[in-house]
């Protein structure tokens, strides 16, 4: 089949898929009465985050340096098990640049492409929403410029296969942006860059765009957006206290010293936490951004309860400040499900979609 070919099934697959949502009756939630959604229009981007609300991270799988090489595989029934316990999208992290040409035009592999296609046709036949970005492209944080073709050949095709995809198919330009080189002035302009090949094809695409730092959500401050383009979601990462969350990490120096530390919801604790939260909310409300609180969770080596009142807590006082969400993550370290007995951690799921929400 070749590639134009290939497209044209892709595209009446997708347009295919986005018809059935609608028959089904899918109804935007309106945070903005004062703009309702048109044929013109379309909603905005309030009304998208509103439609987002409560997702997951598909963690640990498409973003390790091949897929299974960290302990996970997506399976058809993993998007389905989501949309059954009540969760509205998933984030799905990509490490594309493992899979494209190192030397121009930096092609992607078509098979990596179409196990991306197969992601989001799950994801859109089970009514789940869908943000693709780009994440652990590490060799671009030393060396954004020497990398800043690649990164925009790399969105530059992302964008024109997934052109013609319904608006809940989303963008995010870059995982974590982070390190001396990667400094807010020099993402912003990267950003910038990518979100102006993104609109080559996809005008009315809605981007996620985070600040540096990991996405700390101090630093979003720092983060410039485009006054005129409004159908972008901003985006943190939240995972404090760190030495609670990351207790016994094997990525993180020094983490199991950290080993027994607990979240009791003490109010020293929950105003830790409230008080990061309100930095968000001032700088959404000052800039008229809608965000995403794009990862939070805690690791598995803390103790269950623990987990579940501070995975709760954040949930809750994100969705009262208009966040929506994605946990990190599904089925691995931090995740909700145990793949290899196929069952729940029932402490998390209620934590994060209580009963009486269902």
């Amino acid at each position: 089949m070749n590639e134009q070919i290939w497209k044209g099934f892709l595209n009446m697959r997708l347009f295919l898929l986005l018809l059935l949502v609608a028959l089904a009756g899918c109804q935007a939630v309106r945070l903005n009465p004062g703009e309702p959604e048109s044929e013109e229009t379309g909603p905005s981007a309030f009304e998208i985050n509103a439609r987002l609300g409560r997702g997951i991270n598909l963690g640990n799988a498409l973003e390790a340096p091949r897929e299974g090489e960290w302990g996970v595989t997506l399976r058809p029934e993993y998007f389905r098990l989501v949309r059954e316990q009540g969760f509205n999208f998933v984030r799905v992290p990509i490490r594309w640049s493992a899979h494209a040409a190192k030397e121009p035009p930096y092609t992607i592999d078509e098979a990596f492409f179409e196990r991306i296609d197969w992601v989001v046709e799950q994801a859109l036949a089970n009514d789940l929403a869908v943000i693709l970005n780009i994440h652990h492209y590490e060799e671009i944080m030393p060396d954004p410029q020497g990398h800043r073709e690649r990164f925009l050949a790399l969105w530059k095709q992302i964008a024109a296969r997934y052109q013609d995809a319904p608006d809940t198919v989303l963008f995010e330009l870059l995982n974590e942006p982070f390190g001396d080189a990667m400094t807010a002035e020099v993402w912003n302009e990267l950003a910038q860059a990518g979100l102006e090949v993104v609109r080559e094809t996809n005008p009315r695409r809605f981007v996620v765009i985070g600040p540096v730092q990991w996405n700390n959500v101090e630093r979003l401050d720092s983060l410039r957006l485009p006054e005129t383009d409004r159908r972008i979601l901003a985006t943190f990462h939240f995972y404090e206290p760190f030495h609670f969350t990351h207790q016994g990490a094997e990525w993180v120096e020094g983490a199991d010293a950290w080993l027994g530390a607990r979240w009791e919801g003490s109010e020293a604790q929950k105003a830790a936490v409230t008080n990061l939260l309100d930095k968000a909310r001032r700088w959404s409300e000052a800039n008229d951004r809608p965000v995403l609180l794009g990862e939070f969770g805690a690791y598995s080596k803390a103790d269950m309860e623990s987990r579940a009142r501070w995975t709760a807590f954040v949930a809750r006082e994100a969705e009262a400040r208009g966040f929506s969400w994605a946990y990190w993550e599904f089925c691995s370290g931090f995740g909700i499900y145990n793949p290899a007995r196929r069952i729940f951690y029932t402490e998390l799921v209620d934590a994060l979609i209580p009963k009486e929400s269902q």
